[in-house]
């Protein structure tokens, strides 16, 4: 049976959250402590979000330098699913997973609401189940979600169809209003809203059972 690795910093609270709703599509996953450095037991990770090592420096500054970082750069260079939401996403690309970076919020505000998505792409681990122009609600929940890039990056991006959601109304200042992005094989996604937050019927919103049922499944299919 398929069996995915959530990573788990100080700091870091979603850690349940994603383990019941992988649960609820009949995944498998266990904990796994950020001093660890085996994941050969997985068919896939996700970073999920909090705050690692309490934000300090930036957020995922400090977590870039956790033993369990280059064990999850083999398994990403090797076509792994690996996901990372919120401060994983920002973990992902402090680690140099993902391009870009995330920046404080476009009015300095922390903001927790629901935002409407725009799926761009299927070709990625967590939008394979979906079509392009789909729209779904997921919450978001950050202070440091305004991703940003210099132009250059921009434009591969969207050549590589590496741009996976936007936001339909930008709550944040990101660039091109993105909301998720993908490394150039696919196998590889950060997102700053949370699928684990709206993955039940108890919660209000089941849109996230549809990115993380993608995420599911590519731990069948393997690489993209």
């Amino acid at each position: 049976m398929s069996k995915v690795g959530i990573v788990v910093f100080p700091g870091t609270n979603c850690e349940h959250d994603v383990a019941r709703a992988l649960a609820n599509l009949g995944v498998q996953s266990e904990l796994v402590w950020h001093g660890d450095s085996d994941l050969s037991s997985y068919s896939g990770v996700i970073i999920p979000g909090g705050f690692a090592h309490g934000d300090y420096l930036r957020p995922g500054a400090i977590a870039r330098f956790s033993k369990i970082m280059s064990e999850i750069i083999s398994c990403a260079n090797s076509g792994v699913p690996v996901l990372g939401i919120c401060n994983g996403f920002q973990v992902l690309t402090e680690a140099g997973l993902l391009p870009g970076a995330l920046q404080k919020n476009s009015g300095l505000r922390f903001i927790c609401q629901p935002e409407a998505l725009e799926v761009v792409t299927t070709r990625s681990i967590t939008t394979s189940q979906l079509s392009p122009g789909d729209r779904i609600t997921l919450p978001i929940n950050h202070f440091e979600g305004n991703y940003t890039c210099d132009s250059q990056t921009l434009n591969l991006l969207i050549d590589n169809d590496q741009i996976v959601m936007r936001y339909i109304d930008n709550p944040n200042g990101s660039i091109d209003n993105i909301a998720a992005i993908s490394n150039k094989g696919g196998n590889v996604v950060g997102m700053m809203p949370h699928p684990e937050r709206a993955s039940s019927a108890l919660l209000g919103n089941s849109d996230g059972l549809k990115v993380l049922a993608s995420f599911a499944a590519s731990l069948v299919v393997g690489a993209l």
